[in-house]
């Protein structure tokens, strides 16, 4: 009996150890996370540039058509304004 308290006892101080070695561990990692995700935040890699200007020209070329449309809308009813060029729309 006396000899299951002392591997009991044992087991539970190692165990406490390896918490307290965990918890020193997180303790030492946040400071290092803060300052990474900092970074990260502040840079843009070379990919994420990318993609950025792939968005922006998708954007560009969906307004452009748009406006193509409209264009092509406003000669087609007749009522073009003064800027337009319907001369490639048939009129």
């Amino acid at each position: 009996m006396r000899r299951a308290f002392i591997v009991s006892a044992t087991l539970s101080i190692g165990l406490a150890g390896c918490s307290v070695a965990r918890t020193a561990v997180d303790v030492v990692k946040v400071p290092v996370s803060v300052v990474s995700s900092g970074v990260d935040a502040a840079t843009t890699s070379q990919a994420e540039a990318d993609e950025k200007r792939g968005r922006e020209i998708r954007k560009a070329e969906e307004e452009g058509g748009k406006q193509l449309r409209l264009l092509e809308e406003r000669c087609r009813k007749g009522k073009p304004l003064p800027t337009d060029d319907c001369s490639s729309f048939g009129r």
